[in-house]
């Protein structure tokens, strides 16, 4: 496996309580995925993975529309205290209430992947990414996804929409991560403009 310690353009998300080692995962709502065939992707036939430390970025269900944002060193103490709450919150998760109850419902599943196949994504940080079939060397149950983050000490906020969040967020000194925002049960406004690009893709399977 390439070298863990690989530095992408973003600063990682913060550590969270009970974090664990690195390793690579995927996680889906499917318990019986015995392989992980490529598929095409912007860049080829791809199978994808997201590493321990951005984990957290999908204890969602799969078509859940989510943000996250967390605070770096080029991170402004303003932008700390109005979008985050200030320097005791390392990281906001931020999801849409119509999805409050499909998130209590969702029974999802982290399956362990073995690296060696596996390459660092080159721009998004956290992810991973490998060109052959990959066999799972584990799946776990995740659990209750509330109490997940509320145990790892996540902060996630419900709200109407997320959209005022969003705007305020892709302009920000924050880092972030959008998945899934086509799928917000409020429409995207119009007042709301592309920022950067956002850190994570949706997820690819």
């Amino acid at each position: 496996m390439a070298n863990p310690q690989f530095t992408p353009a973003r600063p990682p998300a913060p550590a969270y309580l009970g974090e664990g080692p690195h390793a690579l995962w995927h996680f889906s709502e499917d318990p019986s995925i015995a392989v992980f065939h490529p598929r095409i992707s912007a860049g080829g036939p791809l199978v994808w993975a997201v590493d321990t430390r951005h984990a957290p970025l999908f204890w969602f269900p799969r078509d859940c529309p989510r943000g996250a944002a967390w605070a770096s060193d080029r991170t402004s103490q303003e932008d700390r205290e109005r979008l985050l709450g200030g320097s005791e919150i390392p990281r906001v998760h931020v999801i849409e209430a119509a999805w409050l109850d499909r998130l209590r419902s969702c029974r999802l599943y982290a399956y362990r992947l073995p690296g060696d196949s596996f390459e660092p994504h080159p721009e998004v940080g956290g992810y991973w990414v490998s060109r052959k079939t990959v066999e799972p060397v584990a799946r776990v149950a995740v659990g209750d996804l509330l109490a997940r983050h509320a145990e790892s000490g996540i902060e996630l906020r419900i709200t109407r929409s997320i959209w005022p969040w969003w705007a305020a967020v892709i302009r920000s000194t924050l880092e972030f991560s959008g998945s899934r925002l086509r799928n917000c049960i409020v429409p995207e406004p119009s007042w709301v403009r592309p920022g950067p690009t956002a850190h994570a893709p949706s997820r690819a399977s």
